[in-house]
């Protein structure tokens, strides 16, 4: 490559109107109230004019993006005029393609092949610097990303590049600056420990394959096959006001319990592997003998006739059933209509798209919804909530809840205190240690060899004998 020559012999060597040598600052500044003139330095033009817009970027010599703010070459010229700073570069307007969004979605599909997708969706995410989870499976995929919008569109452009997964459902959240902030880089409130699946991780993405993508525990419970019907946020609450309607929240306890729909049964779950034996014995309903006679429990009996099924399942309730951004529900709703049930519906894009089309003034919404990143919980127009999150458990926490004896930061909380051993507790202490002096739990050799080795094995043979 060409050396390029320095600044004054640049200057000196092509130049329309000679200044003299007291008007020109190649810096920050701009001339005095005199008439700048106009010069053409070799194959790079530098520009100057009344107009303060330095083009030193043309420059290798001065393409340095920490220094360019502040460089001034006072050896080669001087000057006394008004000295203006260079501003970074301009903050992106809330509808750029720069600005950073956050994209819950899912699809449920027959994907065998779903392991052929990992690869080139994890390096397209990190060469995009997308981060997030996704979770790939034969059912189909399940995920939530952060990045910025233009990035984030082409990774979904390239998941339904597979006519399979075309119509992704999908759930849009905006970032706040305290969310950006921590999709750049984790802040000190923030240790890593707090799940690593997060969308606000920077440039870390996680690829996931799984044998579901929303863990039921049953197989022959197919979204493909059958689902209940669909209800948008502006319906719901009429649906959910009927008296003859039995409103039934799908998520776990840690989850209902700072926010749930007005009248909703809570099942009080603690995974929703457990939703299906919740199920039968809310609704009396036990399991077929043999696959041949649906039993149902009568007055504390069990009558194997199907004419007492049948008649069981013309007293079937309607039932609305709702989750945080409805993936949850499709499965919950299958299982339901598999049960005998006729009329089935559930929340279309979940609390998160009901939190966001609906005014707080109108909703039947009450508390915060939970959500699975760094936000912890939102309110209406998914603003984020006032939660924050026990990294000892990833359960949701109260200003009263971190005031209690019981919590300790990074290690426990009301809700876990009692559950975890001390053993457990003493290796929660050392992880928030490892963070709070390394900024990263392991250390800052984690996954990779150290790049120190530790004095112990640096030590030669003959010295650790004579030490011995």
């Amino acid at each position: 490559m060409e050396a390029h020559p320095n600044a004054a012999s640049m200057l000196r060597s092509r130049s329309t109107v000679p200044p003299p040598p007291s008007l020109l600052a190649l810096s920050t500044r701009l001339p005095s109230p005199l008439p700048s003139p106009s010069i053409t330095v070799s194959e790079h033009t530098l520009y100057c004019s009344r107009n303060p817009k330095p083009s030193f970027h043309r420059f290798p010599l001065f393409f340095n993006p920490h220094t360019l703010q502040t460089m001034t070459l006072s050896k080669c010229f001087s000057h006394s005029g008004l000295t203006v700073p260079i501003s970074g570069p301009p903050e992106p307007e809330p509808d750029s393609p720069h600005t950073l969004v956050v994209v819950s979605f899912y699809k449920f599909a027959d994907f065998p092949d779903h392991a052929l997708m990992r690869n080139p969706l994890k390096q397209l995410c990190q060469r995009l610097r997308v981060s997030g989870g996704i979770i790939l499976a034969p059912e189909g995929i399940n995920g939530s990303i952060c990045g910025t919008r233009e990035s984030v569109e082409e990774v979904l452009a390239f998941m339904e590049s597979d006519d399979r997964l075309k119509g992704l459902r999908r759930v849009e959240s905006p970032v706040s600056p305290e969310e950006e902030a921590i999709h750049h880089g984790h802040s000190a409130a923030s240790p890593l420990a707090a799940g690593e699946d997060a969308p606000f991780r920077w440039d870390h993405v996680r690829v996931k394959l799984k044998k579901e993508i929303v863990t039921l525990g049953m197989p022959t419970v197919s979204p493909i096959e059958r689902v209940g019907k669909y209800v948008g946020a502006e319906g719901w609450n009429a649906l959910i006001s009927d008296p003859d309607t039995v409103v039934i929240d799908v998520r776990n306890n840690y989850e209902t319990r700072i926010g749930k729909f007005k009248g909703a049964v809570d099942p009080c779950t603690s995974s929703f592997r457990e939703f299906p034996s919740w199920v039968e014995e809310h609704f009396q309903l036990t399991k077929t003998d043999g696959g041949e006679h649906p039993k149902v429990e009568v007055n504390n009996s069990v009558q194997t006739a199907e004419k007492e099924m049948e008649n069981q399942k013309q007293h079937m309730p309607r039932v609305a059933m709702y989750c945080t951004g409805g993936i949850r529900c499709e499965k919950a709703t299958s299982l339901l209509l598999s049960k005998g049930f006729k009329e089935v519906y559930h929340l279309e894009g979940g609390i998160l798209k009901y939190l966001e089309e609906v005014p707080e003034t109108k909703s039947l919404w009450e508390g915060e919804c939970f959500v699975f990143d760094k936000r912890v919980s939102v309110e209406h127009g998914l603003v984020p909530g006032n939660f924050k999150l026990c990294y000892g458990c990833k359960q949701p926490v109260s200003d009263a809840d971190m005031e209690a004896p019981e919590f300790e930061y990074g290690v426990s909380c009301p809700h876990c205190f009692s559950l975890k051993s001390d053993e457990e507790k003493e290796r929660a202490r050392a992880r928030q240690r490892q963070f709070e002096r390394w900024g990263i739990i392991g250390g800052p050799d984690k996954g990779r060899r150290p790049t120190h080795e530790p004095e112990s094995a640096s030590r030669k043979p003959n010295q650790l004998s004579r030490s011995i």
